[in-house]
C-alpha cells in the first residue's frame, strides 16, 4: 500500500480561536460516524490538522472516497511514510509520483527538514529527489511555479513523509457545530439543496414531509426517503418525520377559497412543522423557498405564511437563481432523485389561479370557520419517523 495515512486540513474552523477545540471534536466525531463501518480506521487530531490511519488498504481507499462529503474539511492528502534515509526517500518518491497520472504533467519537489540533523541540505535534497523522479518516470517536466504535481517531503526524526495529491474537501463547518433545525423536505429540487447548504454551515437537521395518500403515492414517499438518505451522507444521520396530511388538505379544499388555499396550506404546514420542531428541540425551520419562484413565495405570501409562528425561518435559497439551484442539486447527487415523476401534496392540490398577494386578514377570516387546530394535533401525533441512512429498504424495498 502506497499510503500510510491521510493528512486532513481544517478550513474555516482554523479561525475559531478559543472555540476551535469544540469544532475539532465535532469534526472528529462526524468523520468517525461517516467511516464507522471501516474497522481499521483510527484518528489523531491536532490543533491545525488531523491524521487518519488505516491498517486495511481497502479501508484507506474507501475513506478517500467518503471524506469529500464531510463538512469542516478544507482538503486532505494521502501520506506515504518511509525511513529517513536518502535511499528510502528516493524509492518512496518514485512510488508516490508513479501512483499518479503523469503524462504531460509538470512537477516540483518541496522539502521540509523538521529534523535538522538530516545530513543533506534542503536544496540539495530537492535536487536529488527531483532528478530521481525525472529519471524513473516518463512524461514529467519541472516547473517551479504552480506545477501540476507538487511532491512534498517532510523529514522528521521518526521517518520521512511524502505526499503528492490534494483532495478538495466539502469546506464549511462540521455538522452539529451550529445548532439544530427542522427542514421542510418536499421532494422537489429546492428543499434538499437548502438542507445541504444549512448542513454546510454546521447546522444538523431533521426533516419533515407531508404525505397525502392516496393522492400521493408510496413512491413519492420513497423519493423523499432517498433525498433524506442522500443528505445523511454529508456528515450526520437525518431523522425524517412523515406527516399524514390528507384530511387537512381535503378540508382546505372544502372550506377555503381556491385562490388562497395554497397560502392556508403553507400556513398549516408551518404550524405542524413548528410543533414537531418544538418537540425535537430544534431552533429553527429551514425551507427551500426562493423569492418570486412561485405564487406562495412572493413577499406578500411569505408574510402571510410567516405570521403563524415566531420561530426563525431560514431560507438559504431566497435570492438564488433556479439554474444555480439545479447546478448545486446535480453536484450533490439529489437532482436525479428530485425529478422523478412522483408528485407531492402541494403540486397535486395547486389551484389554477393562486393569489400572489394574499391579504392576511382575509386568510385568517376564511380559516376561522374550521377547527384546524385539532386536526393539526392529530396529524402531529400520527406521524411516522424514520432515521436515515437505512440499514435496509424495509417496507419500501419492493416499490421500485
Amino acid at each position: 500500500m502506497v499510503w500510510n495515512e491521510l493528512l486532513i486540513r481544517y478550513g474555516e474552523m482554523s479561525l475559531k480561536g478559543r472555540n476551535r477545540k469544540e469544532f475539532v471534536q465535532k469534526l472528529r466525531f462526524n468523520i468517525k460516524d461517516a467511516l464507522s463501518d471501516l474497522k481499521t480506521i483510527t484518528l489523531k487530531s491536532e490543533r491545525d490538522r488531523m491524521f487518519l490511519f488505516a491498517d486495511d488498504p481497502n479501508d484507506m481507499k474507501e475513506a478517500i472516497l467518503r471524506l469529500p462529503n464531510v463538512f469542516g474539511i478544507q482538503s486532505f492528502s494521502p501520506v506515504a511514510k518511509c525511513e529517513a534515509t536518502i535511499e528510502s526517500i528516493q524509492n518512496k518518491a518514485i512510488e508516490v509520483v508513479g501512483s499518479i497520472e503523469t503524462s504531460g504533467k509538470s512537477f516540483k519537489v518541496e522539502v521540509k527538514r523538521t529534523d535538522k540533523s538530516f545530513p543533506m541540505e534542503t536544496n540539495e535534497l530537492q535536487q536529488v529527489v527531483g532528478s530521481t523522479v525525472l529519471k524513473n518516470i516518463e512524461g514529467l517536466t519541472v516547473k517551479m511555479k504552480k506545477p501540476d504535481i507538487l511532491l512534498k517531503v517532510d523529514i522528521r526524526k521518526e521517518g520521512a513523509y511524502l505526499t503528492a495529491r490534494v483532495y478538495r474537501g466539502a469546506g464549511g463547518m462540521p455538522v452539529g457545530s451550529n445548532g439544530h433545525s427542522l427542514l421542510m423536505l418536499s421532494g422537489g429540487i429546492d428543499s434538499p439543496v437548502a438542507g445541504y447548504l444549512m448542513m454546510k454551515r454546521g447546522v444538523s437537521i431533521e426533516a419533515i414531509h407531508f404525505a397525502s395518500p392516496p393522492f400521493t403515492s408510496e413512491l413519492a414517499k420513497e423519493k423523499v426517503m432517498e433525498l433524506a438518505e442522500k443528505l445523511s451522507t454529508y456528515g450526520a444521520a437525518v431523522k425524517l418525520h412523515v406527516i399524514p396530511f390528507t384530511d387537512i388538505q381535503q378540508e382546505i379544499v372544502k372550506q377555503i377559497p381556491a385562490n388562497v388555499s395554497m397560502t392556508t396550506t403553507r400556513r398549516l404546514m408551518l404550524k405542524i412543522a413548528d410543533k414537531v420542531r418544538q418537540e425535537q428541540g430544534a431552533l429553527a425551520i429551514v425551507t427551500g423557498e426562493s423569492l418570486g419562484q412561485v405564487a406562495s413565495q412572493t413577499l406578500e405570501s411569505l408574510t402571510a405564511i410567516n405570521s403563524v409562528t415566531t420561530t426563525p425561518i431560514l431560507r438559504p435559497l431566497i435570492s438564488t437563481d433556479k439554474l444555480d439551484i439545479i447546478s448545486i442539486s446535480q453536484s450533490i447527487g439529489t437532482y436525479d432523485i428530485s425529478i422523478r415523476p412522483y408528485e407531492d401534496c402541494c403540486t397535486i392540490f395547486t389551484p389554477s389561479s393562486p393569489k400572489t398577494k394574499p391579504k392576511l386578514e382575509k386568510v385568517e377570516y376564511y380559516e376561522s370557520f374550521t377547527d384546524f387546530e385539532s386536526m393539526i394535533e392529530l396529524a402531529v401525533a400520527n406521524r411516522k419517523t424514520y432515521v436515515l441512512p437505512r440499514e435496509a429498504k424495509d417496507e419500501f424495498e419492493n416499490l421500485l
